[in-house]
């Protein structure tokens, strides 16, 4: 059934116009943004199939290629590209609701901020936090991105950061794309390294995150620092 067929009320922009956004499901949001379906499903049962092979899930959306949602019938490249684009849309929105200058006290206030740039990543990344004495952030930087396995740090270069910010403290966080929380020797010999290295510079370690798309392990809550 085309949607042009469904009852007003029941027709996503119709009802986004008459109802506001907030009526909408998940599967109307997504049928508006795809515009059309295929010969076989209106663009709302569409919308359907592919939030159910993802467990409706937004962030497991995220993860596909564009080549993999171009797998499903009805899906060419523009709309592929648009369902890209509106995700990676509210992907950029979720980084700009951090405060200014928000206060860390804990492992989850890091891993809220650190969860918008990592959890969904196919490759891994490593990125820091840099406080001043009063635990506020004062920068949030990408170090490094790499392959699918490990992403190498250059301990100089986040040392320099820190210093060029004046920070007294650093969090550091990385992702594992395997969704494992168990720290590799590799993570477990580079927080060493830079624990070693910042003790140097009266710069402290405060606390390394290893974030999977749902969850994170913090190397201070396990007494691992």
């Amino acid at each position: 059934m085309s949607i042009k067929f469904l009852a007003e009320d029941d027709r996503p922009r119709e009802k986004f116009l008459r109802k506001g956004k907030d009526s909408l499901s998940d599967s109307e949001l997504l049928a508006i943004v795809m515009g059309s379906g295929n010969k076989d499903e209106s663009a709302l049962e569409l919308a359907r199939k592919i939030l159910s092979s993802v467990n409706n899930n937004w962030n497991e959306l995220s993860l596909l290629s564009v080549k993999e949602l171009m797998k499903f019938k009805g899906i060419g490249e523009v709309k592929a590209l648009s369902i890209a684009t509106s995700l990676e849309i509210g992907r950029r929105r979720a980084r700009q609701e951090i405060s200014d200058k928000p206060v860390i006290s804990n492992s989850n206030d890091a891993y809220v901020i650190f969860k918008n740039h990592l959890s969904d990543l196919r490759t891994e990344e490593f990125w820091a936090l840099f406080l001043n004495q009063s635990n506020k952030v004062t920068q949030i930087s990408q170090l490094t991105q790499g392959g699918i396995s490990q992403s190498i740090v250059d301990v100089r270069v986040l040392f320099k950061t820190a210093l060029d910010n004046f920070s007294t403290g650093v969090i550091i966080a990385h992702n594992h794309p395997s969704g494992s929380l168990k720290p590799s020797r590799e993570d477990l010999t580079i927080t060493q390294k830079i624990k070693e290295a910042g003790r140097f510079l009266s710069i402290q370690l405060l606390d390394h995150l290893i974030i999977t798309q749902n969850a994170y392990f913090s190397f201070s809550d396990e007494g691992l620092l």
